[in-house]
């Protein structure tokens, strides 16, 4: 099984991951379902969690579309991984791009590096860099999939499997939200899954270049991302919870 040791560095442990087997099943045969509701994507980050699901959707061969936001800003890493998923899977990730008009007014409104500044400067930059672009993504789709888990952050620790996305008027599915960043890992080796390299250098909630650092021994994975802020804000816009309070039983 794939570890971090004390440097953060991915490390390989003979261990037996005992409940993988059941982890894949049980992952199959949900994506399986979601994959009979309509028309649906997976949005795409291209971190580990998002590699396992496209793996699956691959190998499976399921009708799911992949897309990713393409900020502007991410890492050149992640965008060599948007080839490498391509040429692995022989599949298309489609690229959504923030609108050159709202980029060019936020720079001019609060710098290209504005968002270090304030909480507001920093949503805003999501706003027109991520939100904008993934509501033109999911215009077309039914529902969508995320590669959410409740062990990521506080904003995530009681994240349904499936609900309702109130802002985009479909529904979502977070199929790993009960997995953990092991149990992710022990999949992306046993199916040799290819992996952003960020990753094993410390990196584990991958986001934009700017906002995403390595984390060091002994922090909580999301202390990589927007490193400035409280725990409590640690969230770009696309995945907050009031967007997303109504259950589907």
């Amino acid at each position: 099984m794939i570890l971090f040791d004390n440097s953060g560095e991915i490390t390989r442990n003979e261990a037996t991951h005992e409940e993988l087997p059941l982890l894949i099943k049980r992952l199959e045969a949900t994506l399986r379902a979601i994959s009979k509701e309509g028309s649906v994507a997976l949005a795409s980050s291209l971190s580990a969690e998002d590699m396992v699901l496209t793996d699956v959707i691959a190998r499976l061969g399921l009708p799911i579309e992949i897309f990713t936001l393409q900020t502007g800003r991410l890492h050149a890493e992640t965008v060599t991984m948007i080839e490498r998923t391509e040429v692995r899977y022989g599949l298309k990730v489609h690229q959504f791009e923030p609108e050159a008009g709202a980029l060019a007014d936020f720079v001019v409104t609060h710098g290209l590096n504005g968002f270090y500044e304030s909480l507001e400067a920093r949503r805003a930059c999501c706003n027109v860099r991520k939100m904008a672009p993934l509501a033109r993504a999911l215009a077309d789709y039914d529902a969508w999939i995320t590669g959410q888990r409740r062990d990521q952050s506080l904003t995530r620790d009681h994240l349904s499997e499936r609900e309702q996305d109130s802002a985009h008027k479909l529904v979502k599915y977070n199929p790993l939200a009960a997995w953990t960043w092991l149990d992710v890992l022990a999949y992306a080796e046993h199916f040799q899954v290819p992996l952003n390299p960020l990753h094993a250098r410390g990196y584990v909630s991958i986001g934009c270049d700017p906002c995403t650092r390595a984390i060091r021994p002994g922090e909580h994975p999301r202390d990589g991302r927007w490193w400035w802020e409280n725990a409590d804000t640690k969230e770009c816009g696309l995945h907050q919870n009031d967007h997303n309070k109504e259950a589907i039983a």
